[in-house]
């Protein structure tokens, strides 16, 4: 039932206690649990992006488990739920700290075990975090009569602050290793495990042994147990939705896909929408994704290539400390998200891609930086780049491109190789043009070969193609724009075509052709 007024804004509040009795807006996601808690399996996986709502839900099977009736009053689990039967629960998280110190993740672990048993009123014992563990699940096991629930949230945190710092990341991995292998040995005592983070490291890495965990990330069934979906937008935030163009709603937050059967919206940046009335990238500015553009560049991923990276299950589940695909790494921390999933002989093939506008933008302003230093040093920026082009200023769009490119210093074209090839150019320009917020495709699909990029902006259509002119005869980008009739598949639309091909040169560092035609 849609709320009649407008209710507190849920940012940040991960306690699920508090959300329903101080009157915040809330999703209902207990559906959910008692799923998970009929299902035929015990110890559940699930990986999310940060800021998913992930915290939230392990809080929620805390107060389920434990018996907190009241809370769950008018939603999904209510009528499905014994009530009289109660759990205790072991709640592990490793969301704070400084992992990057060797000796934390032992502290905090250990720390948060002696809690929870002077919490339970059993006694404390000594030992290792896991010998603490064991011997807490069997304490409250032959205390209260009753199986434990084990909740683990943000489990991957101390690997994956370390990243940057191997030998740390490979201990962190083997001391969480040895914490979880716990459960494997206590599964007489468990009643129920629930184990959630960002990322998805192999059973064999970190899971050993615990054979029976079950993986519910890509579960078709599982696909919105966190975000939010269409329909919550108008039963849950409808008094938030005035004022808000909808489609520009879905646009910047929606377009996360778990092969559900349909996509979900990111509740932190849409959150942050309703509070702020701006579209902006919310979600992301919460954290600079320093280590994950560091390795785009160093594996040398040309830009435009990440929307439309296809893989296989296996290459998009690769994640270790000492083996990690860059689909795995751009899927699994939200920058990417599937956009069509086949079958190929009998194997799951994926296609991924930018889930929405805010991710396409952030994430291509951070490599623009990082390909162009002092980009925002010049006189060009976005709003300039969108208003010539809807003009039909080509000479204006030349101008911010050389703009951009001569404000890149010297020194970075010396330290870095990539400079010297095409995909560096496309890389800068692609990032700029994304950065901007237009709607672009990359490498578009003709019948007579794939152009490099299309732009959709101010009614028109602006197909570009790129070359060094140290490596093809001047004048080939638009020649080849012709000779391949790119603009074939656009004409149907009745909308102006603007063939637009784009030479670099590596010995002056600067676009030294920019020629225009109408198609």
């Amino acid at each position: 039932m849609r709320p009649v007024t407008k209710r507190r804004l849920p940012i940040g509040i991960q306690t699920f206690r508090e959300i329903r009795e101080e009157g915040y807006y809330y999703v209902d996601k207990t559906a959910y649990a008692r799923r998970l808690a009929g299902d035929a399996g015990k110890h559940y996986f699930l990986s999310r992006p940060r800021r998913f709502g992930k915290s939230l839900f392990v809080d929620t099977l805390k107060e389920l488990f434990e018996g907190a009736e009241p809370l769950f009053r008018g939603l999904a689990v209510h009528g499905g739920w014994d009530w009289s039967k109660r759990h205790p629960v072991v709640r592990l998280s490793f969301g704070g700290g400084n992992f990057k110190r060797r000796g934390f993740l032992e502290e905090t672990a250990t720390a948060q075990i002696e809690d929870a048993a002077a919490r339970a009123g059993v006694p404390s014992s000594g030992g290792s975090a896991p010998v603490r563990l064991r011997r807490l699940i069997e304490a409250l096991r032959a205390r209260t009569g009753a199986r434990v629930a084990v909740l683990v949230d943000e489990y991957d945190k101390p690997i994956l602050d370390a990243l940057d710092e191997p030998r740390t990341a490979r201990a962190n991995r083997d001391d969480l290793r040895g914490l979880y292998s716990t459960i494997k040995d206590c599964d007489a005592w468990i009643e129920f495990t629930f184990i959630t983070g960002v990322s998805k490291f192999s059973k064999v890495s970190l899971f050993s042994g615990l054979n029976t965990l079950t993986d519910v990330t890509l579960d078709p069934d599982y696909a919105a147990i966190c975000g939010y979906t269409e329909a919550d937008l108008d039963a849950v935030f409808g008094p938030e939705l005035p004022g808000l163009d909808r489609d520009a709603v879905r646009e910047w937050y929606n377009g996360y896909h778990w092969l559900g059967a349909e996509k979900v919206y990111n509740p932190f940046g849409l959150l942050k929408l309703f509070r702020s009335r701006r579209f902006r990238a919310h979600w992301f500015e919460t954290a600079t994704p320093t280590f994950l553009i560091d390795t785009l560049l160093e594996r040398g991923v040309p830009v435009p290539a990440l929307d439309g990276l296809r893989c296989d299950e296996e290459s998009l589940s690769s994640f270790d400390v000492d083996a990690m695909t860059t689909e795995a790494l751009l899927f699994q921390t939200g920058y990417l998200t599937i956009v069509e999933a086949e079958d190929v002989d009998e194997a799951p093939s994926y296609r991924l891609g930018y889930p929405n506008r805010e991710v396409r933008q952030g994430l291509n302003r951070s490599l623009l930086t990082a390909l162009a230093p002092d980009w925002r040093r010049g006189p060009g920026n976005g709003a300039a780049l969108r208003r010539r082009l809807a003009d039909g200023d080509f000479e204006g769009v030349e101008a911010l491109l050389r703009a951009l490119f001569a404000g890149i210093p010297y020194e970075w074209h010396a330290r870095n190789e990539i400079a010297r090839y095409e995909g560096y150019w496309a890389s800068v320009f692609y990032a700029f043009v994304a950065a901007a917020g237009l709607d672009v495709v990359v490498e578009d699909s003709g019948s007579r070969g794939r152009l490099d990029m299309a732009v959709r902006h101010g009614g028109a259509v602006h197909l570009f193609e790129f070359k060094v002119v140290e490596q093809a005869p001047r004048g080939a980008a638009l020649a080849q724009l012709r000779a391949r009739d790119y603009a074939g598949k656009h004409r149907a639309a009745g909308r102006p075509i603007h063939l637009i091909g784009v030479e670099f040169s590596s010995r002056e560092r600067n676009v030294v052709a920019f020629d225009v035609e109408r198609a």
